[in-house]
């Protein structure tokens, strides 16, 4: 079993490519640079790969050859509040965190085996359902609109036996959240692997938490 993740070099992608592994995944990780610790593992390291520019994205899908997992993990956070709206950084975090996903599976939906599964991970800061505290436009705003893409996603290639699921990390102490969180990426990417192992072409379309609760739009 091959699964790429997209966003491998630190934090939840690097955790989730050691689990994938230790679960006897052949495992490609796709970014921008990678790692010392990323480079310590045996797995095939694809570097220069911007999910904004589909070019990087089309070599990627000639290189890695088919998938059966494919995860989309790459993404950017800009704090901001009401006080503090730009519009320039709101159009960077869409860029990233909406269109890259769609560029990426748009790039390698044809590498993904019949019967393959996409994780896109979104938050839950873009349900809106969720939304008490308000604040973080940009972020929430692409994430929601990931969120939308990921369903469209689901129904378009439900016929190709392709399964799609909408994956919130948790609040994880990583780089993005200045360290800190509720839980470290070992226990994120534990969850988040038993979703995709877990879920199937009946749950395509699904937003979850990483742990396991199906969580409102």
């Amino acid at each position: 079993m091959h699964c790429l993740i997209i966003g491998a070099n630190r934090g939840i992608g690097l955790a989730l490519t050691k689990k994938f592994q230790a679960e006897g995944y052949t495992v490609s990780a796709a970014c921008r640079k990678s790692s010392p610790e990323l480079e310590k593992l045996n797995v095939a390291v694809y570097e220069n790969i911007d999910v904004c520019q589909k070019e990087t994205l089309e070599d990627l899908a000639n290189k890695c050859g088919e998938i059966d997992v494919l995860i989309h993990n790459a993404g950017v956070l800009i704090s901001d509040s009401i006080e503090t709206i730009d519009s320039d950084q709101i159009r960077k975090q869409f860029e990233v965190n909406t269109l890259g996903p769609l560029n990426s599976v748009m790039a390698l939906k044809n590498n993904i085996k019949a019967g393959g599964k996409i994780g896109l991970m979104t938050s839950r800061m873009g349900s809106i359902t969720d939304n008490t505290s308000g604040g973080q436009y940009g972020y929430r705003v692409s994430k929601t609109a990931l969120n939308a893409v990921g369903k469209s996603l689901a129904e378009d290639l439900k016929s190709e036996d392709k399964t799609v699921l909408l994956l919130h990390p948790g609040y994880v102490r990583t780089d993005m959240t200045a360290g800190n969180g509720l839980i470290d990426t070992t226990e994120s990417a534990e969850g988040l692997f038993k979703i995709m192992q877990s879920k199937s072409l009946n749950q395509t379309g699904t937003f979850w938490h990483t742990n396991g609760e199906e969580l409102p739009w």
